[in-house]
């Protein structure tokens, strides 16, 4: 529509400038015709002014001078008028040809506008423009609605509202960075429906735009998996952080039984130095026969749950043990209940002791078991409600109590008894008890204590108010709002008068600045406040703004927050709000805690960062500074075995021979720091292209053949099912099977077979090495790719530990991944997955 809105357009300019030049053509005529006109009436004149001259001269033809100048202007005043006609009609030909011009680029401008359009336009895929600050949003195109994505361009730019919290975060403050510091981004961001979409933000000729695309197939599951990793590792992380903060020692076992994880409360149960010494030490909290009668019980349907008695810090201890089995192992908790009897024992002789003493007081009491039946009363209940003791002796539940009562009209009588009924007896179902007042039929009022008993009973205390009720009863509103309001509050509170006078304040306002109840008496004056609060706060501004603020006749008051830091080291959030009637509050917050976990916090990162840093321009200084006296050493060694030298003994050959074969080695190590050190700094490139993989799997076997023979090993290749090529970088990819191969002769068993194989999977090249070794186990795969780890002493040399770890940071920079398979005892399969459309160019620092 809009591009037949733009032909209409121009149809309607061209009728408009088609009846203009007609127009102007007709005006011209006009005027040409007029002219005309005029010059054969100035002729007619002119003949006629020259007849009576004639006619008075006999006929003799006389012009004088002035006749003659005035046909002369007359005869210019037309061929002026001719020449500017012919201009005119001229010029007027030059515009209508412009215009025709201009009305055909404005059509091929209006049809290259809506191609662009159609193009830009997608149904998964949305772009924002920005044209400059101030300036509307333009918002082309429209996500699926099954994203969650609004359609509505106001909605779309509210992310908060679609998009997940941390997304919509991330996503707003690498928007603001874009248009005010133009750095350009890449997020992949989540929807509250749980669909992943790309976020790419640039700046083109002076404006901002991000383009929103909807991710499918194998990015799209890629992103939710990355998504769905870091929701995990935060959850585990989160629980760990609070089994650590709980006195309660918590375990989790491996298959083979052996301890994986604990946290603090065990690491302290068993007198262990810290985490790693529990676990390295094998300390157990629980005997071996209460271990072994866990392991003969538990099943993945029925957890162990029992009491079991251990010996912790030399005291003998009871524990409610929970145990639970999974395919990942066991994981098991457990409760000291070894004061259980004690307390239960106390509580019995306390719950005794008060019924005593409850029986000898002027307040009546009752109290009902977890039953509602009546349990105990002392003798002023009786005579409060005067019931007989036969009916007390029965013992009578609440319900029954209560309607006793009401049929002896002893109580008031509400507008729904079932509710108010219903309603007294919910303190058995509720936590906290709430008082009531009873106004009842004889005068009297009461006011009802219904506590809840520690073995799940009810107590009822009635105080008698009716002597007081008329004279407290504001008074107690009032106290009521104020110290249920104010008191317990952990925020510190004043407040102020317009006369700068105090008029109340809570326990945390005190504690805070450490002022007593006597300096803060309601009617201190601020300065007085102050001068007590100047030891805590040695700068007075703090004060001195309040004062200002409390006592200012400014007809607009306004509220102000900040932060003041105490001689004490407390750090205090203050706000200063006004309130009604001219009263000021002035609230502190105590924020020292989380201010100081957040330098804290900083320090540490700083300190961390230097580390770092420290680390890598330490290996990379020892690295170049160990290579080239290595390379004389190797040097001179190898020129020492050249006949040209001399004859060598047998003793300093060999000698040689270790020399050579160590620094060799060691050279090896520091090319592989080296490596590594230049992975880490994000500066080594990958220079890939197109690789034949038989011969490159041909040139591996060749550099491992002298070992493999070393051990009587024997490789075999088979890439049957590989593709003929690939697409990487060959130096780097030979020193991936190096390194494979070197490990799986490191472990192979002499004679054995190492296989190395080479298949097409899907979208990936898979590399796969193979041994018959004695395994990874499977606790140890999580650190067999870490540096300077070594794997077991199974192995013929133990090296640097560094093999591995080169394998997955190169196999990373290939932007594939690296796995193993393979049961602990049958031998291990290192398998290293490429993508099979890698560029041919790829920047690997990015």
């Amino acid at each position: 529509m809009p591009e037949m809105a733009d032909s209409n357009d121009g149809s309607q300019d061209q009728d408009s400038s088609s009846r203009s030049g007609y127009r102007l053509k007709g005006c011209i005529k006009r005027i040409g015709a007029r002219l005309l006109g005029g010059t054969a009436l100035l002729a007619s004149a002119a003949v006629l002014a020259v007849s009576p001259a004639l006619a008075q001269s006999g006929g003799t033809f006389e012009i004088s001078s002035l006749e003659v100048v005035n046909f002369a202007m007359v005869i210019g005043a037309i061929s002026a008028a001719m020449i500017s006609a012919i201009w005119l009609i001229r010029e007027r030909a030059k515009i209508d040809a412009e215009n025709t011009s201009l009305r055909s680029a404005l059509a091929d401008s209006h049809a290259q506008l809506s191609r662009y359009q159609s193009l830009i336009v997608d149904r998964d895929r949305q772009i924002v423009v920005w044209d400059g600050v101030g300036l509307p949003a333009e918002i082309l195109g429209n996500l699926s609605p099954e994203t969650g994505a609004p359609q509505d361009g106001k909605d779309f730019l509210a992310f908060g509202r679609w998009l997940e919290p941390r997304s919509a975060a991330s996503l707003d403050n690498a928007i603001d960075c874009l248009r005010a510091q133009a750095e350009r981004f890449n997020l992949i961001v989540e929807t509250i429906r749980g669909h992943v979409l790309e976020a790419q933000g640039r700046v083109s000729g002076g404006r901002a735009f991000v383009r929103f695309v909807a991710l499918s197939n194998v990015r799209a599951e890629l992103a939710e998996l990355k998504t769905e990793r870091d929701r995990l590792a935060t959850s585990v992380d989160t629980f760990q952080t609070l089994l650590d903060v709980i006195e309660m020692p918590a375990w989790l076992r491996g298959p083979d039984n052996r301890l994986l994880w604990v946290n603090n409360a065990y690491v302290r149960a068993v007198e262990g130095e810290d985490r790693n010494d529990a676990l390295e030490r094998k300390l157990e909290l629980l005997g071996t026969a209460a271990r072994e009668k866990i392991r003969a019980t538990v099943t993945p349907e029925r957890p162990f749950l029992d009491r079991v008695s251990t010996v912790i810090k030399g005291h003998r201890r009871f524990l409610e043990v929970a145990d639970v089995k999974t395919q990942a192992g066991n994981a098991g908790l457990a409760l000291d209940v070894s004061v259980e009897e004690d307390l239960r024992e106390e509580l019995r002789r306390t719950i005794q002791s008060h019924a005593e003493t409850l029986d000898h007081l002027a307040t009546p009491v009752a109290i009902f078991d977890r039953d509602q039946r009546l349990q105990f009363h002392n003798q002023a209940f009786q005579q409060l409600w005067e019931l007989d003791a036969p009916f007390l002796g029965r013992r009578p539940d609440n319900g029954e109590f209560l309607e006793r009562l009401r049929a002896d009209g002893k109580l008031p009588e509400p507008h729904a008894w079932r509710d108010w009924k219903e309603q007294m007896l919910s303190v058995y179902r509720s936590v906290e008890s709430t008082p009531h007042l009873w106004h009842l039929p004889d005068g009297q009022t009461l006011k009802v204590f219904a506590n809840a008993h520690p073995q799940g009973g009810v107590t009822w205390v009635f105080e008698n108010l009716t002597e007081k009720v008329d004279l407290e009863a504001k008074y107690n509103t009032l106290l009521h709002v104020q110290g249920e309001t104010i008191d317990h509050l952990a925020e510190g509170v004043g407040v102020f008068g317009p006369d700068g006078r105090i008029r109340l304040s809570n326990p945390s306002f005190r504690a805070l600045w450490g002022l007593t109840e006597e300096q803060v008496q309601p009617g201190t004056h601020i300065r007085d406040i102050a001068a007590a609060c100047e030891p805590s706060h040695h700068e007075a501004d703090g004060w001195k703004l309040f004062a200002r603020e409390i006592t200012s006749f400014n007809e607009e008051r306004r509220s102000r927050e900040g932060r003041i830091e105490l001689a004490t080291g407390l750090i205090l959030d203050y706000a200063v709000v006004p309130l009604p009637n001219g009263q000021t509050m002035v609230a502190f917050v105590n924020v020292t805690d989380s201010v100081g976990a957040e330098r804290m916090l900083t320090e540490k990162n700083e300190a961390l960062r230097k580390a770092d840093a420290l680390k890598n321009d330490f290996v990379k200084h020892v690295s170049y500074e160990l290579r080239s006296p290595l390379t004389n050493i190797i040097g001179f060694t190898d020129l020492l075995k050249t006949p040209g030298i001399g004859e060598l003994n047998e003793r300093q050959a060999e000698y040689l021979d270790h020399i050579s074969t160590s620094s060799s080695v060691l050279l090896t190590i520091v090319n592989d720091i080296l490596d590594l050190a230049t992975v880490d700094a994000g500066i080594m490139r990958l220079e890939t292209d197109v690789v034949d993989i038989a011969s490159l799997f041909d040139e591996a076997a060749g550099q491992i053949a002298d070992r493999f023979r070393e051990n009587d090993l024997r490789l075999e290749i088979d890439i049957a099912s590989a593709p003929a090529e690939m697409v990487g970088d060959r130096k780097r990819l030979k020193q991936i099977l190096f390194k494979l191969l070197m490990n799986a002769a490191n472990f192979a068993p002499d004679g054995s077979v190492v296989r190395l194989s080479c298949m097409h999977e899907g979208d990936s090249i898979v590399f796969s090495v193979a041994d018959s070794g004695p395994g990874i186990p499977e606790n140890a795969r999580k650190d067999v790719f870490a540096r300077f780890e070594t794997h077991g002493p199974g192995g013929r040399r133990r090296g640097a530990g560094l093999g591995l770890s080169i394998v997955q940071s190169f196999v990373a920079l290939h932007q594939g991944t690296v796995s193993i398979e393979g049961d602990e005892g049958d031998g291990a399969t290192i398998l290293c997955r490429f993508p099979a459309d890698l560029p041919l160019a790829r920047d690997a620092a990015e």
